[in-house]
């Protein structure tokens, strides 16, 4: 049976209310930093054009059904025909993303320098809170959870008695980390640069690779079927009325 805990006041004022101030802090102070760091960069004319390309081109599928057939396939050709389409990329010229970024050295050194601004700070700060506050029940949770909570809620507390609703100050860490992205919003807009999650999903990444994006708006392009919306108006527009009607 889970335990009852009586948390002390103390905890509160000295592990609870500091660490949530200090990753606030922290997260604010990152921000400035990484607008420090950053550079200015002059976008690529020929990724600016082909990315309104993809959008033109993905536009055309979404109202292809609000022009005429002629039009549409004259569009269509002109997009995506094999010998001078604007979506077809011959084979040749295929581009690596990842050679693309390598071959210049501002855009590596912008991504080291986006890295270092979340791997350093995180690294430092966990290992303050996990000399300084190891072991801490710090907050309860004020609803009942299940047992697969306990890994994320009680890290660093190794006792199956203790309810799964208390968390542990390590496990408020990570809870701060991940959560306070709409705090940093509201603080500093929606444009910031201490969005953690979405850091971390583009770590993987190498850059934005436009050929197989052309390539794959030219096939979901080949494959719409054209249906004129037009003449079917009449009839939809009757059909409201009727229901109009009988309501």
């Amino acid at each position: 049976m889970a335990e009852d805990l009586v948390l002390d006041t103390a905890i509160r004022d000295w592990v609870l209310i500091p660490l949530s101030v200090v990753m606030v802090l922290i997260g604010v102070l990152r921000y400035f930093v990484s607008k420090l760091m950053r550079s200015d960069q002059v976008p690529d004319v020929k990724i600016v054009k082909e990315g309104q390309l993809i959008t033109r081109a993905r536009n055309l599928r979404a109202a292809a059904n609000f022009i005429p057939a002629k039009s549409f396939r004259a569009r269509k050709h002109y997009y995506s025909n094999e010998e001078n389409g604007l979506l077809h990329v011959p084979k040749g010229q295929a581009q690596n993303p990842q050679a693309q970024m390598f071959s210049d050295p501002n855009m590596a050194m912008d991504m080291m320098k986006k890295n270092l601004s979340m791997i350093i700070p995180q690294t430092l700060t966990f290992a303050w809170v996990n000399f300084f506050f190891s072991g801490f029940v710090a907050a309860k949770i004020p609803f009942p959870l299940t047992q697969r909570f306990r890994a994320m809620l009680q890290n660093g507390i190794d006792l199956s008695t203790v309810d799964v609703s208390y968390v542990s100050s390590r496990s408020w860490y990570f809870l701060n980390l991940f959560g306070l992205r709409g705090l940093f919003s509201l603080i500093l807009g929606e444009d910031n640069a201490t969005d953690d999650t979405q850091r971390m999903m583009q770590m993987g990444g190498f850059g934005f690779d436009p050929t197989r994006s052309l390539g794959a708006e030219k096939d979901n392009l080949d494959i719409v079927q054209h249906d004129w919306a037009l003449p079917k108006f009449e009839q939809r527009a009757e059909s409201v009325l009727k229901k109009l009607v009988q309501q």
